[in-house]
């Protein structure tokens, strides 16, 4: 990882020193491209889910489609950032970071193929556990808890800002251990092996693996889950060439759509997912998570007791709701 991030360092002041003498002219078109993606399970049961998908990209673009996979979301992010990737399936929160830090965009989202549209956190113990939510806010240091990756939606930022944070609740300083794990299935499976009293996942997570017959997650209970979050949005980087942009906007607004048998094998690829499609989206897509993400603020600030930075998170949260409100009123059947 660190070999290739000095590669991308290097590639990325090429690039700088190329458009300083060339009065940045457009980036070259590109025949191949680079789609990353997050692995949630095992990096090989995901690339058995995307395989399929990736070979029809690749029929329907004519671009050659090199997947890239990574639990990790910050290498993800990275991999955006140096140009190792050029566009990828994020979570929400990850997502924000690749348009904050990897000249990313949101272009695309996924839709559920349940009908119902969005997910969300939730929190697991063995059925044969005692445990409820309520136990979980007692700070008595009593239980060992499996977190998401600092960057997860689901797995981190969710319980934190809907859970955790509104009842002062600290996790470091309120379980025995606080471990982070992988992936979901690592944090379910933990659970169900007793190597952890309750941990985090997401009830797509659970619902794929309870449908392969997990034995496992059979094992699980679920004692709290949150408010349904926004499914998840496809980015690519904003420099990419219009063309190839162009080429894979349309793939994945007309994938696994009518009535055709191509169009029904492309939506049993995609099931294994659980994902139905994909609609056109942008940037707003993320103002659900940079909700979330400023109300954590304001509630740590206001346990820190510091009346300059509950001030602070404040006007951040309001400032995101009025954009919020805004895209609203923009949106089919706003008010403007």
């Amino acid at each position: 990882m660190i070999r290739r991030a000095l590669l991308g360092v290097t590639a990325a002041l090429s690039i700088a020193v190329l458009m300083g003498c060339g009065g940045g002219e457009k980036p070259a078109a590109k025949n191949e491209v680079t789609f990353s993606i997050l692995s949630t399970e095992s990096a090989q049961n995901m690339e058995s889910y995307w395989h399929p998908i990736l070979l029809d990209m690749e029929k329907s673009t004519g671009l050659k489609v090199k997947p890239f996979f990574s639990s990790s979301y910050s290498a993800l992010i990275e991999a955006m950032r140096f140009k190792q990737t050029d566009l990828g399936w994020f979570s929400n929160r990850s997502g924000l970071d690749a348009v904050r830090r990897s000249n990313g965009e949101v272009f695309a989202r996924t839709f559920d193929d349940s009908g119902t549209d969005g997910y969300r956190s939730i929190i697991v113990v063995r059925k044969d556990s005692p445990i409820t939510a309520a136990d979980l806010l007692k700070c008595d240091k009593k239980f060992t808890l499996g977190m998401g990756d600092v960057k997860s939606t689901s797995g981190n930022l969710a319980p934190m800002a809907l859970f955790f944070t509104p009842a002062g609740i600290d996790p470091s300083e309120c379980f025995k251990t606080v471990l982070t794990a992988t992936n979901y299935q690592a944090n379910m499976f933990a659970v169900a092996n007793g190597k952890l009293d309750v941990a985090v996942s997401n009830s797509t997570a659970l619902q794929l693996s309870l449908a392969r017959g997990d034995k496992q997650t059979g094992m699980l209970k679920v004692i709290w889950q949150s408010e349904t979050l926004p499914e998840d949005p496809i980015v690519w980087r904003k420099d990419l060439d219009p063309a190839v942009k162009e080429k894979l906007r349309q793939f994945f607004l007309t994938y696994g759509q009518g009535d055709t048998p191509e169009a029904a094998k492309q939506r049993e690829n995609m099931k294994r997912l659980s994902i139905g499609g994909f609609k056109p989206a942008d940037d707003t897509h993320l103002l659900f998570v940079r909700k979330m993400e400023a109300g954590e603020e304001l509630g740590l600030a206001q346990k820190a007791k510091d009346p300059v930075r509950v001030a602070a998170a404040q006007k951040a949260l309001d400032a995101v709701n009025a954009e919020a409100a805004a895209a609203a009123a923009k949106a089919p059947g706003g008010t403007n």
